[in-house]
């Protein structure tokens, strides 16, 4: 570790605080002591430390009280906890380890044996420090290695984009003396054109890379908004049928909430096939449920009857320009929606619909 490590050591006996004190500052390292279970919480709250050593038979709150309090807080509850106790019984142990303690000794303590096992629980945070730091860094790679397939992604299908449009403008100007080609050619110069618009829209989601603002919204309005946005983007007119609560309100940003929605939408959409001639039935339910340490978790899912996850790209479905069609400018949709999730917190997977289709799940822990 860069900086000694920080120990607090925790005996309402003074004389057993002095022993260990000295010891440990013998092998460079900060130590700071408590004389009782309510100092202990106080000078953890003040100081996190890196170990705490904390006697078990102290007066008013004992060290299983103090063990159990440090692991019910968000603060410090991976500090690893080493148990000083006189009791060797079985149940002792198990006191202690169920507390939330990572290990126990007993009294009277081996001073080489007691540095040993500190040592182990430095060597296990540094550990876990490194493995937090290596995530961290993953985490970048990856969204560094997504921006860059996009960009190599998005100058190929513009290229191939502003090609088709060169095409008809030519085309237009071949046939300027008729109008019926002209008009036709125009519309499809206009598609085209709106295909590269939504395409460098999409790169801004992927890009973001600050922290969102949030603001309360209605869980029903948001889902209603979505739809409302995939059937306008994507001149759409067809049923989307929503199952969800009015009453439920939650803080996310909605801009970037129904921007992912719409892109799984009309990835239910298209999943029917253009060959498709009924109804294409897509259903979109949102619930609230208890997520995890208190915070409220957002469940939204999308199900279709159509054709299914294609095999050939399940593996790489949420990838950049992964689609099973073959149209120029496609195959951004899932990224961009998982990737604005992943902004929020929160994520996107596709799997199996009961029934035949597929089913994409949308949470957001707020």
């Amino acid at each position: 570790m860069n900086q000694p490590p920080k120990i607090l050591v925790v005996d309402d006996q003074p004389i057993n605080v002095q022993l260990l004190k000295r010891m440990l500052e013998r092998e460079n390292m900060l130590v700071s002591t408590a004389l009782s279970g309510q100092e202990c919480l106080d000078k953890v709250k003040a100081e996190l430390p890196d170990v705490i050593l904390l006697d078990v038979m102290m007066p008013g709150m004992d060290g299983i009280e103090v063990c159990q309090r440090l692991k019910q807080s968000e603060e410090s509850k991976s500090i690893p906890v080493i148990i000083i106790s006189a009791r060797s019984s079985k149940e002792g142990r198990l006191a202690g380890l169920e507390s939330g303690a990572v290990d126990y000794i007993t009294k009277p303590i081996d001073l080489d044996e007691t540095l040993a096992r500190i040592r182990t629980q430095l060597r296990f945070l540094e550990i876990h420090r490194q493995n937090i730091e290596l995530q961290d860094r993953l985490a970048e790679s990856r969204r560094v290695a997504t921006v860059g397939a996009i960009t190599r992604g998005l100058a190929h299908n513009l290229n191939n984009l502003l090609g088709v449009t060169v095409g008809y403008v030519d085309l237009i100007n071949t046939f300027y003396q008729n109008p019926e080609t002209v008009k036709k050619n125009v519309g499809k110069l206009e598609t085209a054109m709106m295909r590269i618009v939504d395409m460098v829209k999409k790169i801004s989601y992927v890009a973001v890379d600050s922290q969102l603002p949030l603001s309360q919204i209605s869980l029903h309005r948001l889902l209603e908004n979505s739809v409302e946005r995939f059937r306008q983007e994507n001149q759409i007119n067809g049923e989307v049928r929503i199952n969800s609560p009015e009453d439920e309100f939650f803080n996310t940003n909605a801009e970037v909430m129904e921007n992912a929605i719409s892109k799984v939408l009309i990835n239910a959409w298209e999943s029917y096939g253009d060959d498709h001639t009924g109804p294409r039935k897509i259903t979109l339910t949102g619930s609230m449920e208890d997520g995890k340490e208190g915070k409220r978790l957002v469940r939204i899912t999308v199900d279709d009857q159509g054709k299914g996850i294609d095999p050939s790209i399940r593996d790489s479905i949420f990838e950049p320009f992964t689609s099973s069609k073959q149209t120029v400018g496609t195959g951004l949709g899932l990224t961009v929606a998982r990737h604005s999730l992943r902004n929020l917190s929160g994520q996107l997977i596709l799997e199996d619909r009961p029934g035949g289709g597929t089913r994409a799940i949308l949470t957001h822990e707020c």
